[in-house]
């Protein structure tokens, strides 16, 4: 009986070796897809993990993200929201001055972020943020001539516990990925090792809050068709973007799920085309245990036709990790591409004809 209990612990073990391997991708390696023009873009060496290009092509810019087990150049330092102005023939970031007098600009430690845009044209900016490595969700008023953002509200929940990304559906209601199911440190880093797929998505409003999907193995970017019709979840360790739809009452039913062979993070879809842009990590151990000798990688998709029986995924961009380390998120504007990362550079291309 001992014996038996030992063979099973064992297997067990190996099971678990081989499943995270897999999900972690760990023998992945790029083949680069270089684009004809890109320059790293100057003020962003912390991150840019989170990005969106607003119609006029303005960018607002995440930056400075401490999350637990991947790696931060600059600990201590507070996270900031960064501006673009894609328009311009060299565009610059400049970093948005935050007022409020309720807010904690020294605890501000952004992550993903979405932006709604109401029938007067009030832009309003959702930032996920993690003080204290806690989870909150900022809601913020852009106001473009003084370049910056007034804090409105800050909300907190039960069903908001670990959240990754968000996109706005309403001036104050969005869906939210929460990337594990526990709040406490030891027991998240279980339950991701372990592959769980415990992590879901949340619906909130002011008067209604909801998990509408869950069963992910760590819910990532989150997304909307331009027509609001379709919700697009990235899940990292599965490899896989799933494809739901919304229906009038908030709730999501799944349509269809794509699988690829890299870790998806955060999406941007292309409001003219419908595209989605992806951010992804081809080897998902070299961003979890960071070794500056042999650096995570970058690389882009592009898919066309989600919808379709046959949707047309394009490496977009592929690089090794000696220019950009740990893509995160892609979006483009004009012809333009700009790519971010969850603790490095941010990358600005001219796209190719092909793409």
């Amino acid at each position: 009986c001992a014996q038996r209990t030992l063979l099973v612990l064992v297997l067990c073990v190996f099971y678990f070796f081989l499943s995270s391997r897999t999900r972690f991708n760990v023998h992945r390696e790029v083949t680069p897809v270089e684009l004809p023009n890109c320059n790293l873009v100057k003020g962003i060496d912390n991150g840019s993990e989170d990005l969106e290009i607003l119609p006029n092509g303005l960018a607002f810019i995440s930056s400075g993200l401490k999350y637990p087990g991947i790696m931060s150049f600059d600990p201590d330092k507070s996270g900031k929201i960064l501006l673009m102005d894609l328009n311009e023939e060299d565009p610059v970031v400049l970093e948005l001055g935050i007022t409020g007098s309720t807010f904690d600009l020294s605890s501000f430690n952004p992550h993903g972020i979405s932006t709604f845009t109401d029938e007067d044209n009030i832009v309003y900016l959702m930032v996920v943020n993690h003080p204290d490595s806690k989870s909150t969700v900022e809601l913020f008023k852009f106001q473009e001539k003084e370049k910056s953002l007034l804090h409105l509200k800050t909300i907190r929940h039960k069903l908001l516990p670990s959240v990754n990304d968000i996109v706005a559906v309403g001036p104050e209601h969005f869906y939210a990925t929460n990337d594990h199911y526990f709040i406490d440190p030891y027991l998240k880093s279980w339950e991701m090792h372990l592959g769980l797929a415990w992590s879901f998505v949340t619906y909130y409003s002011p008067n209604d809050v909801r998990v509408v999907a869950e069963g992910f193995d760590f819910a990532n970017g989150i997304n909307i068709s331009p027509d609001g019709k379709y919700v697009y979840i990235a899940e990292l360790l599965a490899h896989k973007i799933h494809v739901y739809e919304k229906h009038a009452n908030w709730t999501l039913t799944p349509l269809k799920s794509l699988d690829f062979n890299t870790l998806v993070d955060n999406i941007s879809v292309d409001p003219v085309t419908g595209d989605l842009w992806v951010g992804c990590h081809p080897n998902g151990m070299r961003i979890f245990y960071y070794d500056p000798k042999n650096p995570p990688a970058s690389e882009v998709l592009r898919i066309q036709d989600i919808l379709s029986k046959e949707p047309k995924v394009t490496v977009a961009y592929a690089e090794n990790g000696t220019v950009l380390q740990g893509s995160t998120v892609a979006a483009v504007y004009k012809g333009k591409m700009l790519v971010g990362t969850v603790f490095h550079k941010a990358l600005y291309c001219e796209l190719s004809q092909a793409n």
